[in-house]
């Protein structure tokens, strides 16, 4: 009894933290919006991602 209830409240747990990660990549504002945009400017150029870099160029410099 004592081993299925661990199973469930982890079971739990992981679906809790899933649905937090959901709900906290959702609010990050869409690549190339203006948001976007300046949340990368507020960031360090040296924690930027390649992918990052080269969305920044493709979308806010040109």
């Amino acid at each position: 009894m004592k081993c299925e209830m661990s199973k469930k409240n982890e079971i739990i747990r992981v679906a809790a933290i899933t649905v937090a990660a959901g709900l906290l990549a959702a609010c990050s504002p869409e690549v190339g919006s203006k948001e976007w945009c300046e949340d990368l400017k507020a960031k360090g150029k040296g924690d930027w991602t390649a992918n990052e870099a080269a969305d920044f160029t493709k979308h806010c410099i040109l």
